[in-house]
């Protein structure tokens, strides 16, 4: 079988470096790449390099080789074009349609998938010239991967650092995987809470549960491949940040209402993968509540925490049709119960799964049924956790649409 051809556009940034990396993860899983430099890029990792590592010829030049064509065939042929680093003066010739180097004739005659991935500094990300150009490109069907947060050069921090080189790669992989030229969630806003929220009861124990956030992880990596923009509530998972998503932090569950409520006022979809705790300590013990000899325990008072996903569902505080998914993990008359769930939190589609000590908690598997308010039923046999995120998407885009 042919490899899928990849083209790898770099710009000159000092994220250059990183590019590297991407491209040994392409390489080694069985793709073919060809690297096309610009001209300033060279300036911080050389054409040997690329040529080395890629196994193919490099070059900025649409003068070289000009029986081949190059400035046509390269884009022509590939199955996926991805641009990382891309710079703000990259967005800005590939969103005004410049074809001055290779690698913007390349992007001018691609008909494949294009994922761009920006490295700048804040205030170059955050300019609106920046961010209409981002709105440009996104419109027009490609995919612009929200840069991190983090140390970008110098002394300086903040958002527009180029994501980690793996999480570029699982949406390159999955944009491949999908096959589709145009992504459907482009122009969305998702919000998705992932892991399990801790309930203190003194400094240093906590109420909690072992959900490990890796189902609400796949929804998000699977939304940013799909060409949404993804903010992803988390709570005390300890993954690594999803390449493209706006990762909020959480504990408890009223950080997490908070939260989720701040970020669902524009949005389009809400799904609450988390798993919230229901209950919490009524009381906060300030010191370390200590063992006694001869003494029982004092019973621990609980009391209810607010109801995320039923408060979302009744308020639909977002845009006019907004979407929301429920999750519900059942250890007995799954489907009775979840059902029962639906009709009482008012959402639009609730996973249901089999929850168990040696099921789906810290797996890289699951397997549910997606109920739908209509009536409908939707098994997902078991599988990879980002397989049934992705007919979560399906169904949500039906109701978008």
């Amino acid at each position: 079988m042919d490899k899928p051809k990849v083209v790898l556009g770099v710009s000159g940034g000092i994220a250059a470096y990183k590019a590297c990396e991407l491209l040994r993860r392409l390489t080694e899983s069985g793709h073919d790449v060809r690297v096309v430099p610009t001209e300033a890029s060279l300036h911080f990792v050389g054409a040997a390099t690329w040529s080395a590592l890629s196994g193919n010829p490099v070059s900025a030049e649409v003068w070289e080789s000009v029986h081949e064509v190059p400035h046509v065939r390269i884009g022509q042929a590939a199955d996926l074009v991805v641009v990382a680093p891309a710079t703000a003066d990259m967005l800005a010739r590939a969103a005004h349609g410049l074809a001055d180097d290779l690698l913007t004739n390349t992007l001018l005659t691609a008909r494949c998938p294009v994922i761009f991935a920006p490295a700048m500094h804040t205030e170059m990300w955050e300019h609106p010239a920046t961010q209409e150009n981002v709105a440009t490109l996104r419109r027009r069907g490609a995919v612009v991967v929200e840069p991190a947060v983090g140390r970008l050069t110098g002394v300086d921090t903040g958002k527009g650092r180029l994501p980690d080189p793996d999480e570029i790669f699982e949406v390159c992989r999955r944009v491949l995987a999908r096959g589709v030229t145009r992504p459907d969630l482009a122009g969305r806003h998702v919000v998705i809470s992932a892991g399990g929220t801790r309930e203190p009861l003194d400094p240093v124990r906590y109420l909690g549960n072992r959900s490990s956030g890796k189902q609400g992880y796949a929804l998000a990596r699977t939304a940013v491949a799909r060409g949404a923009r993804v903010t992803l509530i988390e709570a005390n998972t300890g993954l690594p940040d999803p390449a493209g998503a706006d990762v909020v932090r959480a504990g408890t569950a009223v950080q997490l209402r908070e939260a989720v409520l701040k970020a669902a006022a524009d949005a389009d979809v809400v799904v609450m993968a988390a798993a919230v705790a229901d209950f919490r300590p009524a009381v906060y013990a300030e010191g370390k509540i200590k063992k006694k000899d001869g003494q029982e325990p004092a019973a621990v008072e609980l009391v209810r925490n607010p109801d995320i996903l039923a408060e979302i569902s009744a308020e639909r505080r977002g845009r006019p049709g907004q979407v929301v998914v429920g999750f519900a993990a059942e250890t007995d008359n799954v489907l009775a119960n979840g059902r029962d769930k639906l009709r009482r939190k008012g959402c639009d589609l609730l996973v249901v799964n089999e929850v168990g000590e040696r099921k789906t908690f810290g797996s890289e598997e699951n397997e549910a049924v997606v109920l739908d308010a209509d009536g409908g039923e939707t098994p997902v046999p078991y599988g990879p956790k980002e397989a049934l995120a992705d007919t979560v998407w399906d169904l949500v885009t039906r109701r978008l649409d």
